[in-house]
């Protein structure tokens, strides 16, 4: 398979950018779907529909640049409390769009994954979801993360919980579990901490998102609803990460 296009050092300084300066990884709270729907006299399904579209551009974009990993917020644990109709519409898209996408994750060389609890998903999505997992296991590009019935109090719950049943059955001694175990222990094992998080809409929260992974990662904040959101806008993100001072808790200078 040919990977997509990627930027060159020269397309990335048109950007006002440098390799250098580009986060490894990337996570979007998609927000604002229906409001955007809403606003444009349209039923809020059509809002999620016009979401794909900019999860395309983006995808696209985030692997011509070389990022490690790009992992999108699609469907939080507490979703479910939407309309029956919403949810089913959800499932129905998340199933499509893992079907439709399969040539394009192989044609850019993307690796796919989805992190979240399976309860509650269709038979459809979860099989799809493997059917593409598999299939782009050896590839060798972005690995595109998807966050689905996912809520990060509940990873934790679920790594404390394995921890436990180790530490009960003497493979494990409490006073050894460091913060690296912890983190083989979540959802995300194996996976680099976000270094920038993204979020639409306007809302100045990061709502049960990775809680535990970025902790050290730069937040940055539109009010362009996720319909809107496009490759201009990702750039100016990333040309706002890259003047950030990233000091850790440290000092620099």
């Amino acid at each position: 398979m040919t990977a997509t296009l990627r930027y060159s050092d020269d397309g990335l300084v048109t950007q006002g950018l440098s390799r250098a300066q580009l986060p490894r990884h990337i996570a979007v709270i998609m927000d604002g779907n229906g409001r955007w729907a809403q606003s444009q006299g349209l039923p809020r399904v059509e809002g999620h529909r016009r979401g794909v579209k900019s999860v395309r551009n983006i995808v696209e974009e985030c692997a011509r640049l070389g990022i490690e990993q790009l992992t999108l917020y699609c469907l939080s644990s507490e979703n479910w409390k939407r309309p029956r109709k919403e949810l089913d519409f959800l499932m129905s898209l998340l199933e499509q769009y893992v079907i439709e996408e399969r040539s394009d994750i192989m044609r850019q060389d993307l690796t796919f994954a989805m992190i979240g609890r399976r309860d509650g998903l269709s038979q459809g999505v979860l099989r799809e979801v493997q059917k593409t997992v598999d299939c782009s296991r050896q590839n060798q590009g972005m690995r595109l993360c998807l966050a689905v019935n996912y809520g990060s109090r509940a990873e934790i719950l679920d790594a404390v919980r394995a921890l436990a049943r180790e530490a009960a059955s003497g493979r494990l001694v409490p006073e050894e579990i460091s913060e690296d175990e912890i983190s083989r222990h979540l959802y995300t094992a194996g996976m680099p901490d976000p270094d920038l998080l993204i979020r639409t809409a306007g809302e100045m929260r990061v709502s049960n998102f990775l809680l535990w992974q970025i902790s050290y990662a730069e937040l940055w904040v539109t009010e362009k609803c996720w319909p809107e959101f496009r490759t201009p806008d990702l750039f100016e993100a990333l040309r706002d990460f890259a003047a950030r001072d990233r000091r850790f808790g440290g000092l620099n200078g």
